[in-house]
């Protein structure tokens, strides 16, 4: 039953300040353990000198923000600069021929960065998935699209190839791994959508203009290949109203989360503390559920700053890149939790949406969900823990369908029906607040470690029954209730707006 009723603006307000002080109390916690954590010898590695006038260190744990803003920074900044300057040139002399310049220069930037071998490592896989896709056989395109992934996700084949590139810089293996995997990633699309297609198949100078546009090169996202080709081949560059407008605001929005992050990370060391549970064990049960929180909001503002910087540059190049991550403060349910929104529509429309067809169906939906993982687990790299992650999120997207066949069941869907619009919504917030945990609690084992995961799992479910679950359980039904207004209100607004277009 849809929710269309708006909430009363004095049970709003309340639950917007019972949040407020809900995250405020347990920020509190955080900070004050991370002050004086801020010099133990068990820390040293993860917290590094910041800000000496304010006397405040810098949580440094996460090596691949750290190294994006120090020492790669300036490669980043000077390549694709690089690539914006040659972009615009060519969108306004050849713009017929902007996609040849988008993978000549990819392939420069390519070869100046990682060396020859690397090339021909990533040319050896175009060339076996475009052989393969020749057949136009799609159960053939997929065998050999997941054996080109297994070889740079699992040893000894990983290391074999990773041999033949030399040198040593700090990001190589992100670069090698990164662009390796996204690259067969667009090769299988490529293969997948040539084997649809009904008169012949795309050259192989399509797939390498598709797989050497350098932003979404090394680290996505994946924008499929019918998507980017029908996009990068008009020769009609006009820009919508205000889209540059949009486009600097985005780029601003992205400066002022980098600048935050930068700013979090001296006075939260949210990243450092999970790797002593012993001193973790000691915060009180709102600062560990703030913590383990923190973590995956954190993650998400990664996801975003990342993939936003890298959208921004498909924009001025007149793409429509896949969206950035739904925030996590807006997620209650399984079938939305995703951090690379490329990779999800991947998923989504070759494997997922294929099997599932339209998600009614109990079993249908159990073999797309675990045919999706299985290939999510060999994309992340097999390993203990990205095991126990697929299997727990598996079961969440599943349990989901399960709870909902079951409410739909004939004596319960009377029962609803009699309820008033105000009750629905309590009852139905009140299992999205048992939800929101459950994703926190099962993605934080992918974020942080096992045992961390454990400890919060243990303090909030066990020994925090029943004074500190029940509060933090009410804490989060009140921002569900926030969060199903806020879609309730946008709902109604995109409605208005459909309008007119219908009339």
């Amino acid at each position: 039953m849809g929710v269309k009723a708006m909430l009363p603006s004095h049970e709003l307000g309340f639950y917007a300040l019972v949040v407020t002080c809900a995250v405020l109390y347990s920020s509190s916690g955080i900070f004050e353990a991370s002050r004086d954590s801020m010099n133990r010898k068990a820390f040293r590695d993860g917290i590094k000198p910041g800000w000496h006038y304010f006397g405040r260190k810098m949580d440094v744990a996460d090596f691949e923000w750290v190294m994006w803003f120090t020492s790669f920074r300036n490669v980043i900044i000077f390549t694709l600069s690089g690539h914006v300057l040659f972009a615009k040139v060519c969108s306004m002399t050849v713009p017929q021929h902007r996609a040849v310049v988008y993978m000549l220069y990819g392939m420069l930037a390519v070869l100046g960065s990682m060396g020859l071998a690397y090339l021909m490592i990533i040319l050896s896989h175009c060339l076996i998935l475009y052989s393969v896709a020749l057949s136009k056989q799609k159960w053939l395109c997929y065998v050999a699209g997941l054996c080109c992934l297994a070889s740079i996700k699992l040893e000894p084949f990983s290391s074999w190839q990773s041999g033949f590139v030399t040198g040593a810089f700090d990001l190589q293996d992100v670069l090698f791994y990164g662009g390796s995997g996204f690259t067969i990633m667009r090769c299988m699309s490529f293969a997948l959508e040539s084997s649809e297609r009904q008169e012949g198949i795309f050259s192989i100078f399509d797939l390498l203009k598709y797989n050497f546009y350098l932003p979404f090169f090394f680290f996505g996202p994946v924008m499929t290949f019918d998507q980017f080709h029908s996009q990068v081949s008009t020769r009609d560059l006009r820009r919508k109203e205000d889209e540059m407008r949009n486009i600097r605001v985005h780029a601003l929005l992205h400066v002022g989360a980098i600048i935050a992050v930068d700013i979090f990370f001296h006075f939260f060391y949210i990243l450092t503390l999970p790797s002593d549970l012993k001193f973790v064990n000691r915060l009180s049960d709102w600062a560990l559920a703030g913590l383990a929180y923190s973590n995956l909001v954190y993650d998400w503002v990664k996801a975003a700053v990342m993939f936003g910087v890298i959208n921004t540059i498909a924009r001025l190049d007149h793409l429509d890149p896949p969206q950035p991550p739904k925030c996590i403060t807006m997620l209650y349910v399984f079938a939305e939790t995703h951090f690379d929104r490329g990779i999800n529509d991947w998923l989504c429309k070759y494997v997922y949406d294929h099997i599932g067809e339209n998600h009614d169906n109990v079993m249908k939906e159990l073999m797309a969900t675990i045919a999706t993982f299985a290939v999510t687990t060999l994309w992340l790299g097999p390993c203990e823990i990205v095991y126990i992650w697929s299997v727990f999120n598996c079961f969440g997207l599943n349990f989901e369908l399960w709870v909902q066949k079951f409410f739909q069941w004939e004596p319960l869907s009377k029962l609803e029906a009699k309820m008033s619009e105000a009750t629905s919504r309590r009852i139905r917030a009140v299992f999205g607040a048992a939800n929101f945990w459950a994703i926190v609690l099962y993605n934080i084992l992918a974020l942080n470690s096992l045992e961390f995961a454990l400890l919060v799992t243990r303090r909030l479910l066990v020994t925090g029954f029943p004074v500190s679950t029940l509060s933090i359980w009410f804490i989060t039904y009140c921002g569900v209730q926030l969060i199903k207004e806020r879609e309730r209100i946008l709902a109604m607004e995109e409605e208005k707006s459909d309008k007119p277009k219908a009339e």
